[in-house]
């Protein structure tokens, strides 16, 4: 568990907020529960133009009914690896399954850059692959951990 202000920080410096959307179904907002999470993102958004000196197309919007996206949207970093995918098909042959999976969400955030190799070995075990895509899945994140 993180703070919505290290969510804020997380977001502003992994994402590049200064092109418009060319459509609402793909536009970069921030959602916001509270008076408090409104405020706070508001500073952030401000702290972030101020500091680059651009503008910010992200909007800060409150939260309501939430909708996943596309079964083909997610884990999108795990997508693009087939030999991963291949395993992680056999263990989700429902796609509902591989979408709601905290596995395929953890090994795609690595797979993203998020998290280190220390991290990654700490948890490996929990994933249920076998050792052949484990071996893999290790060589990948090595080499883009560096």
């Amino acid at each position: 568990m993180i703070s919505y202000e290290e969510l804020l920080d997380i977001f502003w410096e992994s994402y590049n907020p200064t092109m418009p959307s060319w459509s609402r179904q793909y536009m970069s907002a921030v959602y916001f529960h509270s008076e408090d999470q409104k405020k706070l993102a508001l500073e952030t958004k401000n702290r972030v133009a101020a500091n680059r000196k651009i503008k910010i197309y992200t909007e800060i919007i409150p939260a309501s009914e939430f909708y996943l996206a596309e079964a083909y949207h997610q884990k999108y970093r795990l997508r693009q690896r087939p030999v991963l995918m291949k395993e992680f098909n056999n263990l989700y042959p429902a796609t509902d399954d591989f979408v709601n999976s905290t596995a395929a969400a953890h090994v795609n955030g690595y797979l993203g850059g998020y998290g280190t190799l220390i991290d990654l070995k700490t948890e490996l075990n929990n994933f249920g692959l076998p050792p052949e895509t484990i071996k893999k899945l290790l060589e990948i994140v090595e080499k883009s951990d560096k």
